[in-house]
């Protein structure tokens, strides 16, 4: 057993080196939507990516090449349309390569789908994409490992606007009845819905104080800060403990490039080679521009 958890543990990066590999997922996220003909949900993977990063290399304690240790933490996309996104930051971390991706995503029968699917890619614990539905599965993942007496966590990353959904509040319900303390959200706060911006459609606000009222502790920073990302990583509390968490994190939809940023347009698309080339340059200059 010991052994099985050692392998989980690994070696941390520092916060430089998490920016770094964020950087590197966005630049390989844009040559994706390049290259595929079909569009691709460019803004909330842009948006999430920085906590994907965090996740997947910081904070998840999961082996790639062991990816049915008992004692792995569990994490479900329940933004599944951010499957892309996904899928490179675990690439990155090892589980399958890049390449793979890039050379079959979005076509027949391939493990890389625009919705993550279990069946067809070992390593991931849950198929989503209907929303509303990831919080719900992870609280009986986390229920069901209370029950055992397991130590790992469950990590579920949602959009705020699917956090409109009835069954979300439900599953929060139930989390804190159930006293949850291994199972910890992450909202990917962009403010954008597919088609509006979200307070237009749906009243939000006072959001953080909705999840308090439900008993969960919240946590709220802006999710494009990689050292708040790892501070609110390291100061979860035990598993063992009696209360889910809720961290909401700040961020802009199409974050990194100038023109997708706030923009409803580029809730998904598709990238032509001039197109990709301007991507890049934006996300390049954003880069010096944050590490002046």
């Amino acid at each position: 057993m010991r052994d099985d958890v050692a392998r989980l543990e690994g070696d941390r990066p520092s916060v430089a080196e998490l920016e770094d590999r964020a950087f590197e997922l966005r630049s390989k996220l844009l040559h994706l939507c390049g290259t595929y003909e079909g569009a691709v949900h460019i803004g909330g993977d842009l948006s999430a990516a920085d906590i994907f990063t965090a996740l997947f290399h910081y904070g998840l304690r999961v082996d790639p090449h062991d990816i049915s240790n008992p004692h792995r933490d569990r994490f479900l996309l329940s933004k599944g349309h951010a499957a892309v996104c996904m899928y490179i930051a675990m690439s990155m971390r090892g589980f399958f390569s890049y390449e793979g991706i890039v050379d079959t995503y979005g076509q027949l029968d391939s493990a890389y789908g625009m919705h993550p699917c279990k069946v067809q890619l070992p390593g991931v614990e849950a198929s989503t994409g209907s929303l509303g539905h990831g919080l719900p599965i992870a609280v009986g993942m986390a229920l069901s490992g209370r029950h055992r007496g397991d130590a790992h966590r469950v990590v579920c990353l949602l959009g705020d606007g699917e956090t409109g959904e009835g069954s979300v509040w439900e599953a929060a319900m139930a989390a804190r009845s159930n006293s949850l303390g291994n199972l910890v959200a992450f909202v990917d706060r962009n403010r954008q819905l597919m088609t509006s911006h979200a307070e237009e459609r749906i009243a939000f606000e006072p959001y953080p104080d909705k999840w308090r009222a439900f008993g969960w502790d919240v946590v709220e920073i802006d999710g494009h800060d990689m050292a708040s990302l790892v501070k609110a990583i390291d100061e979860l509390p035990a598993p063992d403990s009696d209360r889910p968490t809720v961290v909401i994190c700040e961020t802009v939809k199409g974050k990194g490039v100038d023109f997708m940023e706030r923009n409803l347009a580029w809730h998904a698309g598709s990238l032509g080679a001039e197109d990709l080339q301007r991507a890049l340059a934006a996300l390049e200059a954003s880069r010096q521009k944050e590490t002046v």
